[in-house]
């Protein structure tokens, strides 16, 4: 069965369609189209509070655009979660509500918890040992989810309001990051190896543009040295140097500063990146929904 799931994002919206394909008693979900449009939301919501009447137009375009994509592909069932730029924007259900009227599309807004959960999901699926500890780090445009496990249980998650639009704004509380590394070092045990992942749309961007296989792992020096490297170029530079696009040229560099500070509470060399996210998340929940 094919199904679609739709992230709205702080920076971006994404239109995920695919299957969970089981082979040799394993699954893995199984990318048939990947759409993303830079609503950038969270432009509007960490300045204003709400999203005003113009990007309201985009966003609604946007939900009817992926939602006749989803039909062209006969999707069984559409899933729609927006993340912490809706769950600030004083508008948010106004703007729900025109949408499922326009369009058709029944926006979930979900909490952070719930947000780090579906991410986990996909994480069962993977081959790896489930009983040693491990961490996941996510870093969006409004929040970074931090979850940790042990013997394959979650013991402890948290949702920290600091994103990279949120730092491009100005809007990152000053005490927050000593109250990151504080409650890192209450939850993890910092004297027991933990394997570290990281998700994100940066994250993922980096591990391509350093050339690694997806088991391959990021070092923290070689995060630092592309951090070093793309924090001293300008936008435009960054752009035409790494061939990205705006709206991942500006982020990425904010998105390695939270990676590396977490990195440093975590005493951790390096990053597993899996490169799946809260929309492979969403299709994993609907197959077993099924």
């Amino acid at each position: 069965m094919i199904f679609g799931a739709i992230d709205i994002g702080t920076n971006a919206a994404r239109l995920l369609i695919g299957e969970v394909v089981e082979e040799n008693g394993s699954a893995y979900v199984k990318k048939i189209s990947y759409n993303r449009v830079p609503l950038r939301l969270g432009f509007e919501v960490f300045t204003d509070g709400f999203i005003s009447e113009g990007k309201v137009n985009d966003f609604v375009k946007t939900m009817e655009a992926f939602r006749l994509i989803s039909e062209v592909y006969g999707v069984k069932e559409l899933r729609a979660c927006a993340t912490s730029a809706m769950r600030e924007a004083t508008n948010a259900k106004k703007v729900q509500k025109r949408i499922r009227k326009e369009t058709g599309v029944d926006i979930e807004i979900i909490d952070g918890e719930e947000e780090a959960q579906l991410i986990f999901s996909t994480f069962l699926l993977m081959a790896f040992d489930k009983t040693l500890p491990f961490v996941v780090v996510d870093v969006g445009g409004g929040s970074t989810e931090v979850s940790v496990f042990e013997k394959g249980n979650k013991i402890a998650g948290k949702s920290f309001q600091v994103g990279t639009i949120r730092m491009l704004k100005n809007k990152v509380e000053k005490n927050l990051w000593k109250e990151i590394g504080k409650w890192l070092s209450a939850n993890v045990d910092l004297d027991a190896p933990h394997k570290v992942f990281a998700t994100g749309g940066n994250i993922n961007k980096l591990h391509k543009l350093l050339g690694k296989q997806l088991i391959h792992p990021i070092t923290i020096q070689e995060l630092k040295e592309m951090y070093s490297t793309m924090h001293h170029l300008s936008l435009k530079e960054r752009i035409t140097k790494f061939g990205l696009k705006e709206d991942r040229a500006d982020v990425i560099v904010p998105a390695c500063e939270i990676y590396l500070y977490i990195a440093d509470c975590l005493n951790c060399s390096e990053y597993f990146v899996p490169k799946i996210g809260l929309s492979d998340g969403m299709i994993y929940n609907l197959y077993q929904r099924q």
